[in-house]
């Protein structure tokens, strides 16, 4: 029964790790002007929008005084297996720079 608890604690810090990044991510987007939902569809056009990334757009309370920076943007996404988002937001990072 101890184990079934921390099992349902593991999943649920995890999913609560991942919504933190997902709401970085928004924040990020924000803090460059680009389309949260448009860079996700870029970087998995197979899959459909993700729910997750809905959800945090529909009930953002926003970090609006928050700059997340490149580097932190890209070091989370990567720590969350999230390497073709990754790669996309590193062409951005590119873009911007330009």
């Amino acid at each position: 029964m101890e184990f079934k608890n921390i099992d349902q604690q593991i999943i649920q810090k995890y999913k609560e790790d991942e919504t933190f990044m997902v709401r970085l991510f928004v924040q990020w987007c924000a803090n460059h002007d680009l389309d949260s939902q448009t860079l996700y569809q870029k970087a998995y056009p197979a899959q459909p929008l993700n729910v997750l990334l809905k959800e945090v757009l529909e009930n953002d309370d926003g970090f609006d005084e928050l700059h997340i920076d490149n580097e932190t943007m890209l070091d989370v996404l990567q720590m969350f297996g999230n390497d073709d988002l990754a790669f996309v937001v590193a062409d951005e990072i590119q873009r911007l720079k330009k």
